[in-house]
């Protein structure tokens, strides 16, 4: 009996004024039931997911964009050929060089040579001690998986200058693994598929109308 009441006065309920919104509704029905709230947060979520994902692909365009337009030029990528300086000051020059160093396993020789110009490059002091501790530990240490090649006279000149850290302690290291790179590496890195094959694609954007 109680139920029924309940009903008809639900149904005898007078209309709502024009204009007037009702209590409890939600955007997508009138009943202001959880069901109907559940909805629209579902909704929602699929429009914020939606939109995520169309700026996720815009920034992927764009970075696409950005590489394409860091490509270098036929020209540079030629200069490379003619001097390993141009090929060291020149971003693109050394990512590819660091593309080919990577498949020798011999990587860490030009970030221990990017490391060692970042550290000359360093006027702070404590940030001078902090840098050249850590070249050390990565690429001088014995107990580095990132050693990097240096002869004996070399090694004990940098230990004794580990007390008093400067910005220049590493400079004569740098120029023995600048002279490796120069003489062993780079050599083939000119002779690689990668380098050819870099030249070749730049040949045929030229070509391109």
């Amino acid at each position: 009996a109680e139920m029924r009441k309940r009903q008809a006065a639900h149904i005898e309920a007078p209309p709502q004024a024009p204009g007037q919104p009702r209590p409890n509704t939600c955007c997508l029905c009138w009943c202001g039931c959880c069901k109907c709230l559940w909805f629209r947060c579902r909704n929602e979520d699929r429009m914020e997911r939606s939109e995520r994902q169309s700026c996720t692909k815009m920034d992927s365009i764009e970075a696409a964009e950005e590489q394409f337009a860091r490509r270098p030029s036929l020209e540079e990528a030629l200069s490379w050929s003619r001097s390993f300086e141009l090929m060291l000051r020149s971003l693109e020059g050394r990512e590819v060089f660091r593309e080919f160093l990577r498949s020798e396993y011999s990587e860490d020789n030009l970030l221990f040579w990017l490391a060692c110009e970042d550290l000359k490059k360093e006027t702070d002091s404590a940030l001078v001690d902090e840098k050249a501790r850590i070249i050390y530990e990565d690429y001088v240490s014995i107990l580095s998986p990132k050693e990097v090649s240096l002869d004996s006279r070399v090694r004990e000149g940098i230990n004794q200058t580990l007390a008093e850290p400067s910005n220049l302690m590493y400079e004569e290291a740098q120029f023995q693994i600048y002279t490796l790179m120069h003489r062993d590496s780079f050599p083939r890195f000119l002779n690689s598929s990668l380098y050819r094959d870099l030249l070749a694609n730049r040949r045929r954007a030229c070509l391109d109308p």
